[in-house]
């Protein structure tokens, strides 16, 4: 995480994070993905029928991998001196690349694209991330992902 000024916000356009810690996707948060989702598809819950796939195994839903950007965003943020409060605004852009394999460890790479003022206290800042799969050349996803930042 990189702290920085309210004078400093302009600058930090360009910035790019280290690359986060590696986080293992295990089968139990593949389960607990699909439960809270209700998206059971057998690709991803069932190691069985998903070994005769084309991957070979259970593959993460997407979306998981896509929601892994708030874990590792607590490493790669900028954070304002003063933030009472930093929330989720979205994306302008989703793209799924390659399946995460069961087992497999990713880790996010992130560079903040643009910074928009909104009002007093809040900015608004656009990050490129993209989630890469160790071992494996292709990242799972890429991103453009929104932060609203309050600071006093």
């Amino acid at each position: 995480m990189k702290i920085i000024t309210a004078n400093q916000i302009k600058e930090t356009i360009g910035y790019s994070a280290s690359p986060t810690s590696w986080f293992e996707v295990t089968q139990e948060q593949i389960n607990n993905f699909a439960d809270s989702t209700h998206d059971h598809q057998f690709i991803h819950c069932d190691p069985v029928a998903a070994a005769e796939s084309p991957f070979g195994t259970t593959i993460a839903h997407g979306f998981l991998t896509l929601s892994m950007i708030a874990h590792f965003a607590k490493e790669f943020s900028v954070l304002v001196e003063g933030t009472t409060m930093g929330i989720n605004y979205g994306f302008d852009k989703i793209r799924f690349l390659s399946p995460v394999k069961v087992g497999s460890k990713i880790r996010a790479n992130a560079s903040v694209k643009d910074i928009t003022y909104k009002k007093t206290g809040q900015v608004l800042i656009k990050y490129d991330v993209s989630i890469e799969i160790e071992n494996d050349p292709n990242p799972a996803l890429v991103a453009e992902w929104l932060g609203m930042v309050y600071y006093s």
